[in-house]
């Protein structure tokens, strides 16, 4: 056995099952990426049953989690599959994924990006008058979608809102006429339209005003086969201080009311899509690490993880939070709290996990654990360092622990610079 020297997340959601963090450590290495199936599919859950409406599709956005046993697990769940990248449809399509069932929604791409969905029967939506041109010369007489930018956005961080006066994203829905005209001039047809307003909202004033905006906007079109409404659906990634859930009833009594009333002027119950970006992936992962020790500097005392921000970069390139848990393998320890700033092992003084957090003192050989690390989390890992990237697995809902990626070796560092 072992004891949680801090939080309960793991506890409450028995989360580890029959195993412990000391046993994936020991089995798998550290750090590690550590994933919930019954986590992940209740996120699905969620996300698939948000409204009554019966033409509705959420999406599983690849570029939260791009491991292939999770993808796989989303379209089990019925989830089709928003992709970012050319790469992205190929995990998706490897995964099991159908093209029908997957949409591409690039930004800035190029030529042979583009060629890339063409080939595989991806339908694509472009986000400026400029890319729109260039998709049709390449696929005349074909479908085509376009992103607008509705002109509200949200989000945690000014790096991650996607709509509004302040972004690189999406057609100006001032451009109306020029988008008709480059459709007409191709022979295309526009089936669908899509906004995405930024990431980890928690509150759904914005998404429905949002929402609102874009749906009297689409009555101006008459050949729309959906409309893709974004997402990016926060999570609570304060809970141990008591943050609440997005309240995903209300937002979905309101979202009905919008596509049933908007169904009923345009004649016919159009398809709605969603992208709920982190929210299906995020509390289904945490990554568990290796405490290397503590110390004091000047006036500040700091807890040392082998967890740097090759593993995580959220925390440094958004000042982001996570929530924190502590594993002993100690009958008693000091529950006493101080002021612990969580620090990695990557040469930079920004690899900082935690400033300034309440923690009890571990020491060498306790475990780190990082909550909420499920979406964006190993996705925008590295090798910085030269620290090979961890391994992730998968604890099922039957208990059983599955390797869904191995830890990779030295030699895979230089294995394509042969």
């Amino acid at each position: 056995m072992y004891n949680t020297m801090h939080g309960s997340y793991t506890k409450d959601t028995n989360f580890f099952k029959s195993t412990t963090p000391f046993d994936l450590i020991n089995e798998y290495g550290s750090p590690i990426y550590v994933y919930n199936e019954d986590v992940f599919r209740q996120r699905c859950k969620d996300i698939k049953h948000l409204v009554t409406y019966d033409n509705f599709v959420p999406h599983y956005s690849i570029k939260a989690n791009t491991n292939i046993h999770l993808l796989k697990i989303a379209r089990e769940e019925g989830l089709h599959a928003d992709t970012m990248s050319p790469g992205e449809i190929f995990m998706a399509l490897k995964s099991g994924f159908t093209s029908e069932e997957l949409f591409y929604i690039p930004n800035n791409a190029t030529k042979e990006d583009f060629e890339y969905a063409i080939s595989h029967n991806v339908l694509t939506s472009v986000d400026s008058v400029e890319q729109l041109e260039l998709y049709c010369s390449l696929n005349p007489n074909s479908k085509v979608a376009v992103r607008f930018n509705p002109g509200v956005g949200a989000g945690h961080h000014n790096k991650v809102v996607t709509a509004g006066k302040k972004t690189k994203f999406g057609v100006n829905m001032d451009e109306f006429e020029a988008v008709n005209q480059i459709i007409e001039k191709h022979n295309m047809t526009l089936v669908g339209i899509n906004q995405h307003i930024g990431s980890l909202f928690m509150h759904s004033e914005a998404f429905i005003e949002s929402t609102t905006c874009l749906l009297e906007f689409a009555k101006r079109f008459d050949s729309l086969e959906f409309i893709d409404l974004g997402g990016g659906f926060g999570i609570p990634y304060k809970k141990q201080d008591g943050e609440a859930p997005i309240d995903l009833e209300d937002l979905g009594k309101e979202m009905d009311k919008l596509f049933k009333g908007f169904a009923n002027t345009y004649g016919r119950n159009i398809q709605f899509q969603i992208e709920p970006g982190r929210y299906v992936a995020c509390e289904s992962g945490i990554i568990l690490g290796q405490i290397t020790g503590t110390k004091k500097n000047a006036d500040t005392m700091y807890i040392g993880t082998d967890i740097g921000f090759n593993v995580l970069a959220r925390p440094m390139m958004y000042g982001s939070h996570h929530d924190i848990e502590l594993y002993t393998n100690d009958i008693e320890y000091d529950a006493t709290i101080s002021p612990y700033t969580v620090v990695g092992n990557i040469c930079e003084s920004g690899d900082i996990l935690a400033t300034d957090r309440m923690l009890p003192k571990p020491k060498y050989g306790d475990l780190i654990g990082i909550m909420d690390a499920g979406a964006y989390g190993f996705a925008m890992s590295t090798s910085y360092n030269q620290r090979p990237r961890c391994a992730e697995v998968l604890i099922k809902s039957s208990g059983e622990v599955q390797q869904i990626r191995r830890k990779e070796t030295f030699e895979d560092l230089i294995a394509l610079m042969q």
